[in-house]
Order: C-alpha cells, then sequence, then structure tokens
C-alpha cells in the first residue's frame, strides 16, 4: 500500500488508423519518463484516434499492442492505462485496459457510446463498472463521453482517483473543462482527465487541456493546451482522507439503483 501514487499524462498527438506509427510514437514517450511513476495514461484509442473504421484498426487481447503495453509495463515498473479498438467474437469494443507491471490486465468497456459519431452502431457498449485495486489505490477508469453521466461515476465505492481517457474534440472543451472538476468536487476524489491534440483523419481538432483536479476541484497540474507533453503529478492518500472526514459530503450522498 501507497500513501502517495506517482501519475504521467501523456498528452499527444495521434496518427490516424496507424497502430504501428502510435505504438512508435507512445514508446518513445513512455521511454522518455526517467522519473519513478506507478502509473502512466494515454489518451482513449490512443492506437488509431477515435476511428469508426474498427476493422481496419481492431486487435484482440493477444494481439501486438497488448503484448507491448506489457513489455512496457514490466520494463518500466508501472501500470500503463488506455483505450483502444478490440474484437471479440465479431463484436467491437472500446476497451481500457489497465496494465499492471505483473502482466495482469483489468478491463473496462465504454459505457456510454458516443451516438453522435454513430458509435453506438459500431461499437458495444459495456455494462459494468469497474474498480481497479492498485497499490491501495481504488481507482475508477472511464473513457471519455462516460464524462457527461455522473451517476455512472458516483463514488458509491469510495474510490480514490476518477480516471478518464479521451479524444474530446475542441469545439466541446469547455464541457470538458466544467465536467472534470465537477466529477473531482461531487465525488470528493483526485479527477484526472487525459486528452489528446492535432487533427485527426476527419479533420477534428484536438486542444488536450489534460488535467489532474484535487477533491476541492483545485487543479494540481501545469499542462499546456495544444502541445504535446508528459505531466508528472503526485496524488496523496492524506488529501483526500482530510477533507473528506472534515467536510463528509459523501455521508449525505443520494441512494439509488442505476438500471440498465
Amino acid at each position: 500500500m501507497s500513501n502517495s501514487l506517482t501519475i504521467a499524462l501523456i498528452q499527444t498527438h495521434l496518427s490516424w488508423e496507424n497502430p504501428t506509427e502510435n505504438r512508435r510514437l507512445l514508446n518513445d514517450k513512455i521511454n522518455a519518463i526517467t522519473t519513478s511513476v506507478d502509473l502512466i495514461i494515454l489518451p482513449e484509442m490512443f492506437t488509431s484516434g477515435f476511428t469508426m473504421n474498427a476493422s481496419e484498426v481492431a486487435e484482440t487481447m493477444d494481439g501486438e499492442t497488448i503484448s507491448w503495453l506489457k513489455i512496457k509495463a514490466k520494463e518500466k515498473q508501472t501500470a500503463i492505462v488506455g483505450s483502444l479498438v478490440i474484437s471479440e467474437n465479431d463484436i467491437f469494443y472500446n476497451r481500457l485496459v489497465f496494465v499492471e507491471p505483473s502482466g495482469n490486465i483489468i478491463k473496462y468497456d465504454k459505457r456510454h457510446t458516443f451516438t453522435l459519431a454513430g458509435e453506438h452502431k459500431v461499437y458495444t457498449a459495456g455494462t459494468e463498472k469497474v474498480i481497479v485495486d492498485y497499490k491501495g489505490w481504488k481507482i475508477c477508469p472511464l473513457i471519455c463521453y462516460d464524462l457527461r453521466f455522473p451517476v455512472w461515476a458516483r463514488n458509491v465505492e469510495n474510490y480514490d482517483l476518477l480516471l478518464y481517457v479521451a479524444n474530446w474534440p475542441k469545439v466541446r472543451v469547455s464541457a470538458w473543462n466544467a465536467l472534470l472538476k465537477a466529477r473531482a468536487i461531487e465525488n470528493m476524489s483526485y479527477c484526472v482527465g487525459v486528452n489528446r491534440v492535432g487533427l485527426d483523419g476527419n479533420k477534428y481538432e484536438y486542444s488536450g487541456h489534460s488535467a489532474a483536479y484535487d477533491v476541492l476541484g483545485h487543479r494540481i497540474d501545469t499542462i499546456v493546451e495544444n502541445q504535446e507533453t508528459t505531466e508528472i503529478v503526485i496524488l496523496e492518500k492524506e488529501h483526500i482522507k482530510k477533507y473528506r472526514e472534515k467536510l463528509n459530503f459523501l455521508n449525505d450522498k443520494d441512494r439509488f439503483n442505476l438500471e440498465a
């Protein structure tokens, strides 16, 4: 168990529908991290960009990218998290994988597929919320559009870190900024969002705005928008404990049952 968690947020451009090039790009960025970190966070669909051409980029859980992630996690002795297109039984998923240094993998399939882009027509939505127990930290990993749905993210598990990986376009980035901060405040947890930068193959622009918020909604990073960067942030258990005990807001949360 660790009282602190050191995380690396990789805000990067992505090569459109090119897993080989994206693995090369991210391999260099991961290798460039010289600080000892516990967790490296990559964007949503980090092998391809946010594409609806699933058949062109889909891999399996035994594919090249998963094998590469296992190798990098072991080499760097850190967990690595991000999402990619996975095919299982002729069904496509926008799947987040949390790869531990041991090679153990926890997976989460995106619950809220982005209907505006037709994601629901290509990818099957997940049905299970996942809590990762890593180094004594309880982490709730979610994907992009999930950010707009606070009930799904509600902290009923007493998690410590709410984590979003995303391809969130510049045109709606004000919502991204507001909702990340809100999720931190309402759940009294750290909230971290990692977004990409650059243009995708559909000419959508992404401006980053990756960020880390503490339980009071204060930013604890120095990430600059529109730039490729790797930011190291340290999260502290004592910060969570102090303000949860002092304010007790989670004790007053509404009780509810979530329907499928």
